[in-house]
C-alpha cells in the first residue's frame, strides 16, 4: 500500500472519499426516510406551527400507546444504519423496549431497555462521551453502532408504560449501499439478576450459537451491601470452553479500565468517560442504595468466536478478615456483539415490573 493510500484507509482519512451511497434519514417529520419526503405534515391551523403552514416544525415527535409497539424504521436494503438519535423521559428508560429485526427475521437481534442500550441503566439520566454510545443533555441519545442489513432492517419500541407517552422523539440515518460478505449483524441482549451468595455471579451473556465477535459490555450495578463491591472479575468462555474461560479480568474496575475501586480523593468512586471505557454514573445519597454505570467497548480489542461464547461477572466484596465476601447485588447488563445470522432465541425478556430499579 503507497503512502497516499494508505492515509485515505483509516479514520478521518475517509472522509474525504466519494462512493456510491445513498443517505437516507427517518423521523416523525419523514416517517418513511422517502427522497423529498421531510416537512410535509400540515398543521391544520392547530399547534406552534398554524401560522406558517407546511414545510415548518409540524411533526417533530409521536406519541406512544400504552401497551403497544410502534414501528419507528422498516427499510429494504440493502445498507447500513449509521446513527440513531432518541429522548424521551427518563421514567420511560426501563418501560420501553428497543428491538431491531434483520433480513425478515422473526425474533430480534437487539431486545433492550430503551435506556440501558444507551447506557443509561436505573431509569437515570446519564451524560456518556464515548466513541459509539453519547448521552448528552440533557437525555439526548444517540447511537453509532454500525447497523448493517442486507433485505431489510425493521426498528420498534414497545411502550409498556402504563399510561400513554407523549413526546418520544427519534431520528434514524442510514446508508442504502451494498455490504460486504464479510460484514456481521449487530446484536444487543439485556439481563438481570439478583445474585445468590452461594454463587455469586451474574451471566451477561450465554446460548450464543454462530460466529462473531463481541463488541461491549454495560453494567448497571446496585450495590445491596456495605464496603467494596467490584473485587469480582468478568470471564469470557469462548467456543469450547466450559468449567474455564479463555479470557479472565483481575477484577470489576480493571476490566471497565479503572484501579483501585474507581477512588477519587475523597475515597469514592470517580466518575470517569472516555472514548472506550467509563463510569459515568456513580450515585451515592440518603435513602437510596448506591448505584454505577459502566461500559467498556471492545472496538480496538474485539473478543473473537468461532461457535459460541458465554461471559459472566462475579459479586465479590470483603470481609474483614481480609477473605472474599459473595455479595447480593442487583446487576443489570447488556451485552453487544456482532455475529452471522441466524442467531439462537434469546431468553425472554423480563416483564416491566421485573426491569424496574431498585
Amino acid at each position: 500500500m503507497d503512502l497516499p493510500t494508505s492515509f485515505f484507509a483509516t479514520g478521518l482519512g475517509q472522509i474525504p472519499l466519494l462512493d456510491d451511497s445513498e443517505t437516507r434519514s427517518i423521523c416523525a417529520e419523514n416517517p418513511t426516510g422517502a427522497p423529498g419526503g421531510g416537512g410535509q405534515a400540515d398543521p391544520g391551523g392547530q399547534g406552534p406551527a398554524a401560522s406558517l403552514g407546511r414545510g415548518w416544525k409540524v411533526r417533530p415527535c409521536i406519541d406512544l400507546p400504552a401497551g403497544q409497539t410502534v414501528t419507528l424504521a422498516d427499510i429494504p436494503g440493502p445498507g447500513v444504519i449509521q446513527h440513531i438519535w432518541m429522548t424521551c423521559t427518563a421514567r420511560l428508560y426501563r418501560d420501553v423496549v428497543l428491538r431491531c429485526y434483520w433480513d425478515g427475521e422473526e425474533t430480534p437481534s437487539i431486545e433492550v431497555p430503551l435506556g440501558d442500550f444507551f447506557a443509561c441503566g436505573h431509569a437515570l439520566r446519564t451524560n456518556v462521551n464515548s466513541l459509539p454510545i453519547c448521552v448528552n443533555p440533557s437525555g439526548g441519545f444517540n447511537s453509532y453502532w454500525p447497523m448493517p442489513f442486507r433485505r431489510s432492517a425493521r426498528i420498534t419500541v414497545e411502550s409498556q408504560h402504563r399510561e400513554p407517552v407523549q413526546g418520544f422523539f427519534y431520528q434514524i440515518t442510514y446508508a442504502l449501499r451494498e455490504v460486504p460478505e464479510q460484514a456481521a449483524y449487530l446484536h444487543a441482549q439485556w439481563r438481570r439478576s439478583l445474585t445468590r451468595r452461594e454463587h455469586p455471579e451474574h451471566v451477561i451473556l450465554d446460548g450464543v450459537s454462530g460466529r462473531g465477535h463481541y463488541v461491549g459490555t454495560y453494567l448497571a450495578w446496585t450495590q445491596l451491601s456495605d464496603g467494596w463491591w467490584g473485587e469480582g472479575e468478568l470471564k469470557f468462555f469462548l467456543d469450547d470452553d466450559r468449567e474455564y474461560p479463555t479470557i479472565c479480568g483481575t477484577g470489576t474496575e480493571d476490566y471497565f479500565g479503572g484501579a483501585w475501586g474507581f477512588y477519587g480523593p475523597d475515597e469514592r468512586e470517580e466518575p470517569f468517560s472516555t472514548p472506550f471505557l467509563g463510569l459515568p454514573l456513580v450515585k451515592h445519597g440518603l435513602k437510596q442504595v448506591p448505584k454505577y454505570g459502566m461500559y467498556r467497548w471492545h472496538i480496538m480489542d474485539p473478543i473473537r468466536f468461532r461457535r459460541a461464547i458465554r461471559v459472566t461477572v462475579q459479586a465479590l466484596g470483603w470481609w474483614p478478615n481480609g477473605k472474599f465476601q459473595p455479595l447480593t447485588d442487583d446487576i443489570a447488563s447488556t451485552a453487544y456483539w456482532y455475529q452471522l445470522e441466524p442467531h439462537a432465541p434469546f431468553p425472554a425478556l423480563p416483564g416491566v415490573e421485573e426491569r424496574w430499579p431498585r
